[in-house]
């Protein structure tokens, strides 16, 4: 990590440390929900319904219960097409200036390594990061023919998947899906699955 990532898309995070912390590895529009502040206040949402208006937005909170929370709530208010959602890993510790760790036990953004966060932002400093997902035929069908659906150990299956890209456990089918076709070509899922494409 020599400089600054450029990120041309709005970044949406929850809180003040999370902003800061990601200042220190990018350049670009960061956004915080304020916590549960953006069910509160319409006023954020609506602005960030604005910057989707004009631009793709990345979505990246914690990935405790409430974060969860949160995610839901921006991403039943946006467009999907116009949402990239980024995920940290479920990592257990706790942020150095809480006393407390949180509830689950697990760090959020801002107790992330920074060369993670670089990491996870650095495909989307070019700006073609949506056409590429768009482009990306892994669908639901795919899914279900690895079994990632439909079977009685699909949801350990996906979790496993998850963790080995480095997304949380946890995560439904739809967010899955959305995040791998960001994450990896269609070849390179074919591959975490143990699947040619001649099957």
């Amino acid at each position: 990590m020599t400089q600054k990532l450029n990120i041309p898309y709005p970044v949406i995070v929850e809180g003040r440390y999370d902003k800061q912390r990601l200042q220190c590895i990018m350049n670009g529009q960061i956004i915080t929900t304020d916590g549960f502040g953006v069910f509160n206040h319409k006023e954020k949402l609506t602005l960030i319904r604005a910057l989707a208006e004009k631009s793709p937005i990345i979505l990246l909170t914690d990935s405790d219960g409430a974060g969860k929370l949160i995610r839901s709530h921006i991403t039943s208010a946006v467009p999907t097409d116009r949402l990239i959602q980024l995920y940290i890993p479920q990592i257990k510790g706790k942020e150095k200036r809480k006393s407390q760790p949180s509830a689950e036990g697990t760090l959020g953004v801002e107790g992330m390594e920074q060369q993670l966060l670089y990491d996870l932002l650095k495909p989307y400093e070019d700006g073609n990061a949506v056409a590429r997902a768009m482009e990306n035929p892994l669908s639901k069908t795919d899914f279900y023919i690895d079994g990632l659906t439909g079977k009685e150990n699909s949801t350990a299956r996906r979790d496993a998947l998850a963790v080995s890209v480095g997304l949380p456990a946890g995560m439904t089918p739809n967010a899955l899906l959305a995040a791998l076709r960001l994450l990896c070509t269609y070849e390179e899922y074919l591959a975490l699955v143990g699947r040619t494409d001649e099957e």
